[in-house]
């Protein structure tokens, strides 16, 4: 059997200290989309800072990373069985890498990356739940 895989609804650009006040007015400033600041949520670990805008169908996340040198996107996958996903995924020689960034507590997911670097969350679709 193989599972169903489906876009999330986040998108996270992972920014370093840098570029984060400048690529947030970008967004604001520029594109003038608005900005929330999401900072007095709970952040993951290793996340100074957070704001987020509606980007089309996604929010768009923008995370302060003081120990990034660059900035890096993120991307959120759905599946119906995470478990059925992953052994899928081992199939074609894509390893989980929960190293990457720890999840939340109960949450039932796994880190992965595409080929060519891109971290992508695989986690059970709302409906699942």
């Amino acid at each position: 059997m193989t599972p169903t895989f489906r876009g999330g609804h986040n998108i996270a650009m992972k920014l370093p200290k840098a570029q984060f006040d400048r690529t947030v007015a970008f967004y604001r400033d520029i594109l003038g989309m608005e900005v929330t600041d999401e900072s007095s949520e709970a952040v993951a670990d290793g996340v100074a800072q957070s704001a987020s805008v509606r980007f089309g169908p996604v929010k768009l996340w923008f995370d302060r990373v003081d120990n990034y040198a660059r900035a890096d996107l993120w991307l959120e996958l759905f599946t119906d069985d995470v478990g059925l996903a992953t052994r899928h995924l081992a199939a074609h020689g894509v390893a989980v890498q929960d190293e990457l960034e720890p999840l939340p507590s109960g949450l039932d997911a796994h880190w992965i990356s595409s080929p060519v670097g891109i971290p992508h969350i695989v986690r059970l679709t709302e409906e699942a739940q």
